[in-house]
């Protein structure tokens, strides 16, 4: 092989393993960060901050694509650092940044007005969708954008509640919208539009489907199982499967939420779906190998499994690894639902912490978690048990919830590096081993 072509295919395959961090969970939506060469542990200064950005209040999680950092939050003079439970009033202003991956500093920004009517108002929710030279924002009273992510020009939005005659649920519009092929998928709510799919360049509407009470937080998923692509969708009345392509449905589940509180996506492995709300609210449901159909095996069974309700669960084979609403992270065989381990040590605390938040992420055979204190924790992670590697406080919590200081957005890790925010600023941290 001529050096040159040697060369190219060594850089094409080297810029192949950079990871960028699109969306929600990552490429995949899997929380899983495939780059090499990141750090097995912390020095004794910790992780060195490349650069700070100010920004405002949020939960949404921060998308790291083509150069770029994308993320939302909400600008008021009023006191949204609250953990009400009530719909009150709050007056502000919803922003869509673009930073420079580099340096931090703002390269567009786009701003509108909103009034918050829902609990836990500090700011949105859901972390950006980038695809293809595109950028797709949902805010937390379902306010829906889509930017040219070069020069933040709207290319087309829509005010969901509006649209689909509904009202924003409790805890906002946060079940992350994903993107499927030309589609853009996101539950709205309403009769018959409980979930949508939009045209992505033009945002007419494609599809609509199903009805229940209200929102919930779940998002979208799809699967492959019993030779179809199917849609699943986790809402306070049941566990539904439809026709990505139509939205028709294939099959549902009965399933009662607590509060409505879904909020984790599915988790798929074989021929099992699994999903936990609040309050043991729990079920296994068995997938047809043959077509798409389904049955329940177990639902709401006490001391099995999880209730999840801030960290997404991750899936390893047949073994949950995931926090449960008590403050313990389980480690739980996804049959039967039995709890194999318990431990409490990823949210540092000498007492378990009712919703604590510790924010999973696999890269390579270990693990990294950033929980609600702003401590990011290197550890390994089986069925067999949890072991903590190191940790270092890496940004302060600047929200409140149960009484507790904590930060509650989840990081984005991409080109050998994590990017998290608080309520103050978002920060490049280099996690490159090198």
């Amino acid at each position: 092989m001529p050096l040159f072509t040697f060369l190219l295919v060594l850089f094409i395959h080297s810029y192949a393993l950079a990871d960028e961090w699109p969306q929600w969970m990552g490429p995949n939506r899997d929380n899983v960060w495939k780059e090499n060469g990141i750090v097995s542990e912390f020095n004794e200064d910790g992780p060195r901050i490349l650069w700070k950005a100010d920004i405002a209040g949020g939960y949404s999680g921060p998308a790291v694509a083509d150069g770029r950092v994308y993320l939302t939050d909400y600008v008021t003079s009023e006191d949204v650092k609250v953990a009400n439970f009530d719909r009150k009033q709050f007056t502000g202003t919803e922003r869509v940044l673009c930073l420079d991956e580099n340096t931090g500093k703002e390269i567009w920004k786009y701003e509108y007005p909103v009034k918050y009517s829902i609990s836990y108002p500090a700011g949105p929710r859901c972390t950006p969708n980038y695809d293809n030279g595109h950028v797709y924002t949902l805010g937390a009273e379902g306010n829906l954008f889509c930017f040219e992510a070069k020069t933040g020009k709207v290319i087309w939005s829509k005010n969901l509640p509006e649209e689909y005659k509904t009202k924003t649920p409790l805890w906002g519009y946060a079940a992350h919208p994903l993107i499927d092929g030309d589609k853009l998928i996101t539950l709205a709510g309403g009769e018959g539009s409980h979930c949508i799919a939009l045209n992505l360049k033009t945002g007419k509407e494609v599809w609509r489907t199903l009805t229940s009470r209200e929102q919930g937080y779940s998002p979208p998923t799809i699967i492959n199982a019993g030779g179809t692509r199917q849609l699943i969708l986790a809402h306070p009345e049941g566990v539904s499967s439809v026709n990505p392509e139509s939205g028709k449905e294939y099959w549902t589940q009965p399933y009662e939420a607590s509060n409505g509180s879904i909020i984790m996506s599915p988790l798929h492995h074989a021929n099992l779906l699994y999903v936990g709300g609040y309050s043991n609210k729990n079920i296994l449901i068995e997938l047809d190998p043959q077509k798409a159909e389904s049955k329940t095996l177990w639902r709401d069974q006490p001391r099995l499994a999880i209730s999840p309700v801030n960290v997404q669960p991750f899936l390893i084979d047949e073994t949950i690894i995931g926090l449960d609403q008590n403050g313990f992270m389980y480690g739980i065989d996804l049959p039967t639902g039995e709890r194999l381990w318990e431990t409490s040590e990823p949210l540092h605390s000498e007492r378990p912490l009712g919703s604590g938040t510790a924010l999973i992420v696999k890269n390579g055979d270990r693990f990294f978690l950033f929980n609600e204190h702003g401590e990011l924790i290197i550890a390994k992670i089986s069925r067999e048990g949890y072991e903590e590697i190191d940790s270092m406080k890496v940004i302060e919590p600047t929200n409140v919830a149960f009484g507790r200081d904590v930060v509650w957005s989840a990081p984005a890790y991409a080109n050998k590096s994590a990017f998290i925010r608080n309520d103050n600023q978002c920060i490049r941290l280099d996690l490159s081993a090198e």
